[in-house]
């Protein structure tokens, strides 16, 4: 049981919390919370404390959480290690996010309750069992459900690739020599961004290291139907594909003769997809 419930937070979940995705999430927590609290009034209440009515209080404890997103994230984000991400990391930040959005709403009482003992420990620890216990339950029906959803349609996505790869050999490129990078294009592997840097796997096993940028490198393989982008660090030559597997993040890629796993990110895998199936 321990094993398996060490395997499971181990996997791979995606990161959601950046761009338009994060917005998504803040909309849909505050209508959960807003519309849970609300209608199941899932803590007692003693309303002749109240300064308002009971619709505007949920609403008050309903926002704070979004502002919480916000600003944790805007200030957080870019330490986040977002291509490791796993359900154990996930699990983590969420504990650590309900603590902070316990913390305000405790301090927020003043505003919403006339009650000269709001700022005792008493309403201190209340303030934050109320905000673990919706959040936990938010986090235990949301995180699996989620997982298991995206998990099992990529692997289904996957395989099925796999299946049409089978039945169809991937297309060579004519082989021609790119001048830019000093290599015959049939010969990459694929090519991996390091800062201002690009590494050129070849098929030889070698490496070639170049001063430009991932966007310079599309550019020049712009021309060459068999390289695909399969992430913001990867370009991967399609004929060498072995096979696909899927998880919650995307595809991982395993390359003919190359032990290293490459990844399909999530925003990558409709247009991997469509140049998979296209050849």
């Amino acid at each position: 049981m321990k094993r398996k419930i060490s395997n499971f937070l181990s996997q791979a979940y995606p990161f959601y919390y950046q761009g338009k995705e994060l917005y998504i999430i803040t909309g849909l927590l505050f209508i959960m919370t807003l519309l849970f609290g609300y209608f199941f009034e899932p803590f007692e209440v003693y309303q002749p404390e109240h300064k308002m009515g009971y619709f505007w209080i949920t609403l008050i404890h309903s926002c704070t959480p979004v502002f919480m997103v916000l600003i944790f994230f805007s200030l957080k984000i870019s330490s986040f290690e977002k291509e490791n991400w796993t359900i154990k990391k996930e699990i983590i930040l969420i504990a650590l996010f309900l603590l902070f959005v316990g913390i305000v709403q405790f301090l927020i009482r003043d505003i919403i309750y006339d009650n000269p003992n709001n700022w005792s420990l008493q309403y201190f620890y209340e303030e934050l069992r109320n905000t673990f216990l919706v959040g936990i339950l938010f986090a235990f029906i949301l995180v699996p459900v989620n997982h298991h959803r995206l998990n099992t349609k990529n692997v289904k996505n996957a395989n099925a690739l796999n299946i049409s790869k089978s039945t169809a050999t991937i297309a060579n490129e004519i082989s021609s020599y790119i001048n830019e990078l000093d290599v015959d294009s049939e010969n990459i592997l694929y090519a991996k961004a390091e800062g201002n840097y690009v590494e050129l796997f070849l098929i030889n096993g070698s490496k070639i290291l170049k001063r430009l940028t991932m966007k310079s490198l599309e550019n020049i393989l712009d021309s060459y139907s068999n390289y695909i982008k399969t992430h913001r660090s990867y370009i991967v030559n399609m004929s060498q594909i072995d096979s696909v597997s899927g998880n919650a993040q995307g595809y991982k890629l395993l390359l003919k003769n190359c032990s290293n796993i490459i990844p399909v990110s999530r925003n990558m895998i409709s247009i991997f997809n469509e140049k998979m199936n296209s050849h």
